[in-house]
């Protein structure tokens, strides 16, 4: 707000270049911005009316960064910038006094982003966009937080904020969709319940539609289309950093670590069509990778999105480390999951070696958090799955591919099915990495539910208005006999007994898990398997309806697996140790151990692990079959551990093996309490 005090003014030669964006000091508030392009910058100030009251120029230069101290403003205070210089758009340039601008280090914007085709429009000094443009909020530095909770990730859980809580009946409807409704307690006792340690939270900065969305009367859910990386989108919390902070202090008290989902790769001022609103505006040629075709500069698009940040670059790397930093000082998050991760290694080919990523790795602060990589991006070259190297942990889809493609029922799949279940150490055994580097999933947010997976063989994305072409196509998935949802009670039983197979396969896997949201509930999204675009009960998690039941099952299984360090010891599985001790034995349904004949039959479809460490002994069977199937065990006292479906028979030194199931029994030991509900 503007202080009573005193008119604003300009305080000439004062200003500082060293933080930039917006800081309150004892004599006003310094700006500073990077643009080695423009000719000129200025601020301007509104007021509660959203009419622009004061416009100052910035003042003060150095190595790129403007900067202009104003008294007489302060806490509270609404602006943008604006910026002039070359306006040449086949030279990569679009410089406009008359675009507004959001300040990229925004710590606070007064609304959501809206798209409007004006955002876009030809340079017009007669056309001012202030009135589309959300507009800054002067905030003070919050304390900082006591640093990234210092835990070995284990158990992630992937959520969508809006969507998570907007049908939670137990949080205040005033706060379902937000942030302090992801702080209800009985939202927090869920993932307590489940084991879960790493709360992943989809992007919450302040993002924009995408321009085909709103004529179909459609709006982003997920949040992949950023503007500003250091605010988040008042849509998920209206207080601003503060309800942010306030959740990641009630996650810590609980032992559960909060890391976000953050979009260095593309911003959503998208093509040569897209609107101008903030990097596009103030130096595009260092933000962006631009490439010469035809005698003109074009966006380079690595992304699917229009452009792709150039992390090469100064500027934006220094933009990515800040904000970085501040999520973790003053949101008190401790991590992240990098989306499209080899951009930020591209110079433009990816390197893994690139200095944005051994910035992050150096940094005191930021090499002590949580770091996931999503390690492909959409650009050439872009797959680097393995590549990134400690401390990155990393998401690995050959484990989904694998798996799926085992539980499906394709021939051949049981090799690179052990594979996955060892660790992947065929990728990640290097560089003293151990399986705690490996994010294991069999579905995310870009993709079916676990739910749908075994309810469509095919995608079913009407809803989002492109004909049924977005989305992937390859995806492994089964209907079980029927394409989506029936009233058939035994096709219904078979995709309740499927998920649960599939859940049991990833909790009792080598690496880490990594569960999407509403998986455990049976949740389905109708077969749509690209649901960006739904803001609706496609994606709200419908809480009543939920199964309990499989939430148990995950809650048991998790817990047997922690119990066991034959399960989960960050140990690459390769078969090694003493006679009768090795770390895993793989065992043919007859009892001996699989022979390479046996390993590439392509109708082999039950697998025993035989996992051994120190005196725990365990013996997981895998059955795919769609019938019961009587296995011999190996010498001594077994009994059940758990079961993904129908509790098995033991006698006789056998086990009898449930249709479709995953059985883990422990020698020596008796009956315990992981068993499903029956």
């Amino acid at each position: 707000m503007l202080s009573p005090e005193m008119v604003p003014r300009l305080l000439p030669g004062r200003g500082n270049t060293h933080d930039l964006g917006a800081t309150i000091t004892p004599e006003g508030v310094n700006f500073a911005v990077y643009s080695s392009a423009a000719t000129a910058l200025w601020v301007s100030i509104f007021d509660e009316h959203d009419s622009e009251v004061h416009r100052f120029p910035f003042d003060v230069h150095h190595d790129g960064i403007h900067a202009a101290l104003i008294a007489g403003l302060a806490m509270g205070t609404r602006y943008g910038l604006r910026a002039d210089g070359p306006y040449a758009p086949d030279s990569g340039l679009f410089f406009d006094p008359a675009r507004l601008l959001v300040d990229p280090y925004a710590r606070q914007l007064d609304r959501a982003f809206a798209y409007s085709p004006d955002l876009r429009c030809p340079r017009d000094p007669s056309f001012d966009t202030a009135p589309l443009v959300p507009k800054a909020v002067v905030v003070e530095k919050l304390a900082a937080a006591i640093g990234p909770l210092l835990t070995t990730p284990k158990f992630f859980y992937e959520l969508n904020v809006r969507g998570f809580t907007m049908r939670h009946p137990q949080v205040p409807p005033a706060e379902r969709g937000t942030l302090k409704g992801l702080g209800a307690p009985a939202v927090i006792e869920h993932f307590q319940q489940l084991g879960v340690d790493t709360l992943q939270l989809m992007p919450v900065t302040a993002w924009i539609d995408e321009r085909h969305l709103p004529p179909l009367g459609l709006s982003n859910a997920w949040g992949y289309n950023p503007i500003a990386y250091g605010a988040i989108d008042p849509r998920l919390a209206p207080g601003g950093i503060a309800d942010l902070r306030q959740l990641t202090d009630r996650y810590r008290e609980a032992g559960i670590a909060v890391i976000l989902d953050v979009v260095f790769n593309h911003t959503g001022e998208s093509d040569a069509q897209g609107p101008i609103l903030s990097l596009m505006g103030l130096d595009p040629q260092a933000y962006f990778w631009f490439a010469d075709r035809e005698e003109r500069q074009e966006l380079v698009n690595y992304t699917g999105t229009g452009n792709t940040l150039r992390c090469n670059h100064p500027a934006t790397q220094r933009l990515v480390i800040d904000s970085l930093r501040f999520w973790v000082e003053e949101g008190g998050v401790s991590g992240f999951r990098f989306d499209l991760a080899p951009v930020l290694g591209r110079e433009p080919e990816f390197n893994p070696r690139a200095e944005l990523l051994e910035r992050i790795k150096a940094d005191p602060l930021l090499s002590r958090c949580i770091l996931a990589a999503e390690p492909w991006d959409p650009g050439p070259g872009g797959y680097r799955l393995g590549q990134f190297g400690p401390p990155f942990r990393e998401h690995n889809d050959t484990y989904r591919d694998g798996v799926r493609a085992f539980w499906r029922g394709e021939p051949g799949s049981i090799g690179r099915f052990a594979a996955k279940l060892a660790g992947s150490a065929e990728l990640f055994d290097r560089d003293g990495r151990t399986p705690a580097s490996v994010i294991n999933l069999l579905a995310v947010h870009d993709g079916f539910t676990l739910r749908d997976l075994v309810s469509y063989a095919h995608k079913h994305n009407q809803a989002n208005g492109e004909d049924n072409r977005d989305g992937h196509n390859h995806n492994l998935s089964w209907n079980c006999g029927v394409e989506g949802e029936t009233e058939d009670a035994q096709i219904n039983l078979a995709r309740r007994r499927d998920v649960r197979a599939l859940l049991a396969t990833l909790l009792l896997s080598r690496g880490g898990i990594l569960l999407q949201q509403g998986d455990e509930l049976f949740r389905t999204q109708g077969g749509n398997n690209n649901a960006y675009a739904q803001d609706n009960e496609i994606t709200w998690l419908d809480w009543s309806n939920g199964d309990r039941e499989l939430a148990a099952l995950v809650a048991a299984v998790y817990a047997f697996r922690q119990e066991h360090p034959a399960v989960h010891a960050d140990r690459f599985l390769n078969g090694t140790g003493a006679a009768g001790h090795r770390d895993v034995t793989w065992l043919h349904p007859s009892g001996h151990e699989m022979n390479s004949v046996e390993w590439e039959h392509p109708n082999a479809s039950v697998l025993g692990m035989h996992l051994c460490y120190g005196s725990d002994d365990v013996l997981i069977w895998f059955n795919r079959r769609h019938d019961s199937l009587v296995a011999q065990l190996p010498a001594g006292d077994w009994s059940v551990g758990l079961a993904s479906d129908l509790h098995p028979v033991i006698g006789g030194g056998t086990v009898t093996l449930g249709p479709r199931s995953v059985v883990a029994l422990v020698r020596g030991k008796a009956d315990n309490d992981h068993r499903p509900a029956q």
